[in-house]
């Protein structure tokens, strides 16, 4: 892909005594579609503000396709971002909303002076270029037919399509995106999802998108950054970022449903026990506490008395069309599990006693500190440890 890239190094921001962000390196690779993804007021949008100029972090360097940016006004950074709020002059039609950012830049100050302007040399012609490009922009989008309409007689979905659009016109070295999704329907945050990785494959430029939504993240990106408490704590693609979490809190913020995270016990450094069933592990720690993170889906229903079973009691039940979602009393654990079947499974109802094993190479093991213990990257089969 073409593109851009950005290099943030050792960005460190301060609101009053309050650390925003603490010492935060990235390197974002040129045509790379990457997510800042954590909950509300971890810094990410603070950190998007900071690469757009429109904040001044307090230490370290902003480099923008090789060209170190710091101290240099948003409009000289060649950054486009869109706002939750899309932002929309209220008095202006769609085509001058379009049409302001290449005003301002391809026109002088006194071109822009009405009628004045209109007489002196070349504006006619620039005017003209910028029309052509309104234009060519608005109908890429699908928004030609709302050229002459205010912002307010607009849909959500039909102002965020703007608010790329004028994004769009710029042709910018980065795309900046600041949750543009948070304001729409559920219906609508699909489409337009679909629409934004759409829109960067076609361009092939560097987009940098902030979201507290997972899903966004998950689907949108080749790589997902995610930030806790001004920190990145794992930068890599989404699909790694689900199956190997580096950390416990990582783990815990991305999957829906959550990870069950269960405590046990250690004997000898070599097994563990959840609901009676054996755990195997290639870790040799001696005695003491783990923390087992497993998914929803790696539960599956096992016969009565099969060897290495769990017995659990179903407490709830949520039917989400494909799967089941099962909330589950399991003997030895304080709080309920979520365990994730197929819709095929059967009738299952409140009150059930289900038999399930889990899938014990999908289990991922945190130390007492939070972090991921990489050892259970080999697992013996379960059958080893039921001879």
């Amino acid at each position: 892909m073409s593109g851009h890239g950005l290099v943030l190094r050792n960005i460190c921001k301060k609101f009053g005594s309050t650390n925003v962000i603490r010492n935060l390196s990235l390197n974002v690779i040129p045509g790379e579609f990457l997510t800042l993804l954590g909950p509300s007021g971890c810094g990410k949008s603070t950190l998007l503000r900071i690469i757009a100029g429109l904040e001044l972090q307090d230490e370290g360097s902003i480099a923008i396709g090789g060209r170190e940016v710091d101290g240099l006004r948003p409009k000289l950074r060649d950054v486009a971002m869109v706002f939750q709020s899309y932002a929309l002059y209220p008095h202006m039609s769609v085509a001058k909303n379009l049409a302001i950012p290449l005003l301002m830049r391809r026109l002088c100050a006194w071109q822009r002076i009405p009628v004045f302007g209109a007489l002196l040399p070349g504006t006619a012609s620039r005017k003209s270029e910028i029309i052509e490009e309104v234009a060519r922009v608005a109908k890429s989008i699908g928004i030609s037919h709302l050229l002459d309409r205010k912002p307010r007689q607009l849909s959500g979905g039909q102002r965020q399509r703007v608010a790329v659009g004028r994004a769009m016109v710029r042709h910018p070295a980065v795309f900046l995106m600041d949750e543009p999704l948070s304001n729409l329907d559920a219906k609508l945050r699909v489409q337009m999802r679909a629409e934004i990785k759409e829109l960067h494959q076609r361009l092939g430029v560097t987009f940098i998108y902030v979201t507290h939504d997972q899903v966004e993240a998950m689907t949108l990106s080749d790589r997902v950054a995610v930030m806790l408490d001004g920190e990145l704590v794992q930068v890599a693609p989404p699909q790694e970022i689900y199956a190997n979490p580096h950390d416990r809190r990582v783990a815990e913020f991305v999957g829906s449903p959550k990870i069950n995270m269960i405590d046990v016990n250690v004997c000898g450094g070599r097994l563990a026990e959840i609901g009676g069933q054996v755990l195997p592990s290639e870790l040799t720690i001696g005695q003491g506490t783990l923390t087992v993170g497993i998914r929803p889906e790696a539960f599956h229903l096992a016969s009565s008395g099969e060897p290495n079973s769990i017995s659990a009691a179903v407490r709830l039940v949520e039917h989400m069309g494909s799967d089941l979602f099962l909330h589950l009393d399991l003997t030895g654990v304080p709080d309920p599990i979520i365990a994730r079947l197929p819709a095929a499974s059967g009738h299952i109802a409140p009150g059930n006693r289900l038999h399930l094993r889990i899938r014990t190479e999908q289990l991922l093991l945190f130390s007492e500190n939070g972090q991921r213990l990489k050892q259970q990257a080999s697992v013996t089969p379960l059958r080893e440890y039921a001879r």
